[in-house]
């Protein structure tokens, strides 16, 4: 009896272990699949878990994965893996088992993802990589703190001694547009003399950010032909502070008052040059060399969570006389007087309304007056200007972004002149408002692939024209660091006031831009090949076959490759760039019989920027050795036009910036240090001598050499290194 009792305890034992085995198995569900990208590729390592459970597993090598659940019931599955957007998805756990196959989308990420850089230099707070930050432009040997100074030692650039100003891929400085916080810059340089470098109006340190484009840019920028450089204004300075200048030219005193959500700054720099051309032979018979008193201020202010709103000002007034020299009779000589008026403001509004939606806009206003005697007899130029935008940024998702707005130039320019016989007074005047409307989207097709797209429509109210203009830009990053990118344009611009004021009806001028670039980034080092062609059409034209002045019938070209090379890596201390750029351009355009080189154009550029951080001596030394090839030139002695080229310009300037103590600069900039004889090109008398020959005279550097020294002295309760004085 006891033994039949054993084997009822047996069975009863079995039959409970076996319904909880059977029980337990059949609540396992097995789960297994394979993990992929968009294109079908392997994702290994991809995280699989049941949300709320422990539940899960791992990709192998080849993407698959496997495991069992013993939940039941409806649940989700999540995927995750880095550099992909998570995938989740609704399961019943059942105890049968389910194949999954799982798809990832590359996640955008916008820090690391392909930016589109064809024919533009950015640096600052923007998503780009840096090439220029204000420290650097003021550092640069033989720019003396000058923007365009700086930007002529990167690729793109040509150097013309005797203007200073940026002369972009073939196009003259009237081509490259500048713009203050998205707004237009009627006149961006101070006066010169004639065939006397200027120098632009508004200094680095206004500036958190540089956008260099050479071709190929947003259609956000209107009004430019060749180039456009964006400068983004700081926001509110952190700390008070006054600073002053004690300069071989002159001085200048600045005070910054910040508070908790904004800051003011206001600057009076007065500049004579006098002392120094008294002190060095100048080639200029200067009756009064350049004076000058200037003006600034900025006011920054934070509006709620995130807006920012911003104000600039600046004036400046100038003057000079000098005494123009017949080339045939040195004696002969012209009285050359001017005087230049100036002054620009732009107020500018910025917001984020919320993850989705950035707004911004501003307003701008350009005033230019340049009173000219010659001889005593006046000669009067007045412009004045406004340009209003309003810009809406959206992010439909992360992968596509739309940016549209709409602006309206308006400018006003008169030039008065006396008659010399009959004492009256002839004006030359027009009214010109271009309205504009753009639009563009940025598709992120992934990390590596990204598209902008968009057109730029322009009304203007003097040739009761309307145009739309194409802009696309590709960028493809097939590793880790380097990327190809493709730009094209359709780019316009109003002919030079000086012939505008004589035909009101003169078209825009055209280019149509094709860019190719290839660009690596990394740790430090910044690697760039570009190549690119502009065709020219609509360009001014004084005369054609039939005697018609002043028309649209002039055109061109230009073709070049450009090489750019940084590293601040390799040597301890050391920071250095070398830059290329080869150009092939002709046009036949104003005078030109037919098409030819331009005057300004040199087939070869080459500059090597290098500066050195002494720390020990708390000092900073550059050099910057630039190279040109000759330009060409017009001798109405030979028969072919612009046939005669200039011989090579040379230039190495040198600078060392010294901080005995920590609120104290001690800056000395030379250059041309070793004194080249540069030639820009040849005057040539009006009229020929008795042996019918033209005389001739050389364009040259006013002197070989200029020095220039400045003390700048901070007062503030920060005791950290000063960085020379901001604005």
């Amino acid at each position: 009896m006891l033994r039949n009792a054993k084997i009822n305890f047996m069975k009863e034992l079995f039959t409970i272990l076996f319904t909880a085995i059977s029980f337990i198995t059949f609540s396992q569900t097995t789960i297994s699949g394979r993990v992929t990208d968009a294109k079908g590729e392997s994702i290994p390592s991809a995280n699989i878990v049941i949300l709320d459970t422990y539940d899960g597993a791992s990709s192998d090598a080849d993407g698959k994965f496997v495991f069992t659940s013993t939940e039941t019931g409806d649940k989700i599955l999540q995927v995750t893996a880095v550099g992909f957007e998570s995938f989740q998805q609704a399961i019943t756990l059942d105890g049968h088992s389910q194949t999954l196959t799982v798809k990832l989308p590359e996640l955008i990420n916008q820090l690391e993802a392909v930016t589109i850089s064809a024919g533009s230099f950015t640096a600052g707070e923007e998503k780009r990589r840096t090439i220029l930050k204000p420290l650097d432009i003021a550092t640069t040997a033989g720019a003396t703190a000058d923007i365009a100074g700086a930007l002529n030692t990167l690729p793109g650039t040509q150097k013309v001694g005797e203007s200073g100003r940026l002369f972009v891929r073939g196009g003259d400085d009237s081509e490259a547009r500048v713009f203050i916080d998205g707004l237009a810059v009627l006149n961006a340089y101070g006066t010169a003399a004639p065939n006397t470098p200027s120098r632009g109006r508004f200094l680095p340190w206004m500036f958190k950010g540089t956008s260099f484009s050479t071709g190929g840019y947003s259609a956000e920028y209107g009004q430019a032909l060749s180039s456009a450089l964006v400068l983004n204004s700081k926001d509110k300075v952190e700390m008070s502070q006054t600073d002053i200048g004690i300069l071989s030219v002159g001085a200048d005193v600045a005070h910054t008052q910040a508070w908790e959500r904004g800051s003011m700054t206001g600057k009076v720099q007065y500049t004579n040059i006098r002392p120094y051309f008294g002190l060095i032979n100048q080639r200029i018979d200067w009756k009064l060399a350049p004076a000058s008193l200037e003006g600034s201020t900025a006011f920054r202010q934070e509006v709620g969570k995130k807006g920012m709103l911003k104000f600039f000002g600046n004036f400046n007034r100038s003057n000079f006389s000098l005494y123009n020299h017949d080339i045939l009779d040195s004696s002969i000589k012209q009285l050359y007087e001017l005087t230049n008026n100036y002054a620009y403001g732009n107020v500018a509004y910025s917001t984020i309304l919320n993850d989705k939606w950035n707004i911004r806009g501003g307003l701008s206003y350009n005033l230019n007056q340049n009173n000219t005697k010659l001889d005593g007899s006046p000669l009067d130029e007045s412009e004045k200007g406004i340009h209003g935008k309003v810009v809406a940024e959206h992010s439909l998702s992360d992968k596509v972004e739309i940016r549209f707005g709409t602006e309206l130039i308006a400018r006003d320019y008169e030039a008065s002149k006396r008659d010399s016989s009959s004492s009256a007074i002839l004006k030359q005047d027009f009214k010109e408002s271009i309205s504009a409307s753009f639009i563009e989207t940025e598709i992120y097709a992934s990390n590596h692939f990204v598209t902008r797209a968009g057109g730029r429509f322009e009304y203007n109210s003097l040739t009761n024209k309307s145009i739309v203009d194409p802009r696309l830009s590709l960028a493809y990053k097939p590793g880790k660091h380097g990327q190809v990118a493709f730009a094209y344009g359709t780019f316009r611009q109003s002919p030079k006031n000086l012939y505008v004021r004589v035909n009101n009806n003169l078209l825009s001028e055209k280019a149509e831009h094709f860019i190719l670039s290839y660009q690596v980034v990394n740790d430090q080092r910044t690697f760039r090949v570009e190549t690119y062609y502009k065709k020219y059409d609509n360009l001014v034209k004084f005369l054609d076959a039939d005697g018609y002045a002043l028309n649209n019938k002039g055109y061109g070209y230009a073709k070049g490759a450009e090489v750019f090379w940084r590293d601040s890596k390799s040597l301890k201390n050391v920071d250095y760039w070398i830059s290329y750029s080869y150009l092939d351009t002709k046009r036949n355009y104003l005078n030109f019989p037919y098409a030819a080189t331009p005057y300004f154009a040199s087939k070869h550029n080459f500059s090597f920027v290098y500066k050195h951080f002494l720390t020990k001596l708390k000092s900073q030394v550059g050099f910057t050795y630039s190279y040109s090839s000759g330009r060409p030139y017009n001798n109405p002695n030979e028969n072919k036009f612009n046939a005669n080229m200039t011989k090579a310009y040379q230039d190495l300037s040198a600078n060392i910036s010294y901080l005995p103590k920590n609120f104290l600069i001690i800056y000395i900039s030379c250059t041309n240090l070793l004194g080249y004889n540069n030639v820009f090109g040849y005057q040539y008398s009006t009229s020929p001598d008795e042996q019918g020959v033209y005389h001739s005279r050389a364009v040259q550097q006013a002197a070989k050499r200029f020095l220039f020294m400045g003390v700048f002295i901070t007062i503030s309760k920060n005791k950290s290194v000063n960085q020379l004085p901001n604005l």
